[in-house]
């Protein structure tokens, strides 16, 4: 068995479940958590295509950048729950 063809196979299954993961969680943290191993499986696998250049780029751009932009907009607009519970109960 080739080390290379093991090493692919791990991380062609982390990129897949991780993508559906993303798609099927409820909750956006961890939605956002999981694009980012999505993203970085996806950089270890132009690693493996000796695409040393685009899989910087994709860390770079891809989780260095839009990650953090989608991790401070689910910070930004998620609502506290203890904020609904009071409004419930000053309206009542």
């Amino acid at each position: 068995m080739n080390y290379e063809l093991i090493a692919f196979a791990l991380f062609a299954f982390v990129t897949l479940s991780s993508a559906m993961g993303v798609v099927l969680v409820q909750d956006p943290w961890h939605s956002a958590l999981l694009l980012g191993v999505a993203l970085l499986s996806v950089a270890v696998h132009y690693v493996m295509l000796a695409a040393e250049f685009v899989a910087m780029m994709q860390v770079l751009v891809y989780v260095g950048g839009v990650l953090v932009l989608i991790t401070f907009a689910v910070m930004l607009t998620q609502r506290d729950e203890s904020d609904i519970d009071s409004d419930e109960v000053v309206q009542a």
